[in-house]
């Protein structure tokens, strides 16, 4: 079975869907998973993220991504035989991807590319909250872009 990415769209910015589904993909066989896993990114408007980000982490207004684990330690726990591992959803916002690209990635396709990347790093249990795991979190990153974004662009 194959690494399955299913993407929702639900807001108006323009963005490279296939490229992003991708990038998501290699990125998940880079890190590691291979066989049947199941991946959703979700992109929504301004409104929606900042309604999750309140819900889910008590912050107040928009952020440019969320990252939800189906498990509290997903790489942790095997699927049932048969199953496919349910990795979890990454929620990203375009309008603010664009509006932080110009000072964060540069453009707004490197940083949409960011966000999936950055997004599937939490999934994997990678975090940025101690000096030391944002460093390393940060290179990972720059390596998995290098690797599959820029190849690409």
């Amino acid at each position: 079975m194959a690494i399955e990415v299913f993407c929702e769209d639900e807001q108006g910015e323009e963005f490279d869907r296939a490229g992003l589904v991708a990038l998501a993909r290699a990125v998940v066989v880079d890190l590691g998973l291979t066989g049947a896993v199941e991946l959703t990114l979700t992109f929504v408007d301004e409104l929606r993220i900042a309604e999750l980000n309140a819900q889910y982490l008590g912050h107040q207004g928009a952020t440019d991504v969320l990252s939800f684990g189906v498990e509290e330690e997903p790489l942790a726990a095997s699927p049932p035989p048969g199953a496919p591992l349910l990795l979890g959803d990454v929620v990203i916002c375009p309008a603010v991807a664009r509006a932080n690209a110009p000072g964060h990635a540069g453009s707004y396709p490197a940083e949409m590319a960011l966000l999936v990347v950055h997004g599937i790093l939490h999934l994997f249990g990678h975090d940025h909250e101690l000096d030391d795991a944002a460093e390393a979190m940060e290179a990972l990153e720059v390596e998995l872009l290098a690797r599959h974004f820029e190849a690409a662009s």
